[in-house]
């Protein structure tokens, strides 16, 4: 039995460590301003993306079209994890600041 769990774990390192060389970008939220508000990401790759809230009010990255969101205190920061998206234009934003905060990423 012990050889069998040793055997499966090892089948499932392969999977595991990729998420250390994944990609990452970086997205700031800032009382309503994104920066970037325009990422160029790999298309069917997956990719890491590093969220921080800088701003003094809370923040949400929010993306229906990619079914992500994550909401920040201000101070705060997060990962959101992509496993792979095919290539195209996906709409993000901050849900709390909907008039100003608007962005895309784009799978190249």
């Amino acid at each position: 039995m012990k050889t069998l769990r040793l055997i499966t774990l090892l089948a499932l390192l392969p999977a595991l460590a990729p998420a250390e060389d994944m990609p990452t970008f970086k997205l700031e939220l800032k009382d309503g301003v994104l920066n970037p508000s325009r990422l160029v990401v790999p298309a069917d790759k997956p990719f890491r993306l590093e969220v921080k809230n800088t701003g003094k009010t809370p923040a949400e990255f929010e993306s229906l079209q990619l079914r992500k969101e994550k909401v920040l205190a201000p101070g705060a920061e997060s990962v959101v994890v992509f496993r792979k998206i095919s290539p195209g234009e996906y709409k993000f934003y901050d849900e709390f600041h909907m008039k100003t905060a608007q962005g895309v990423i784009i799978a190249k």
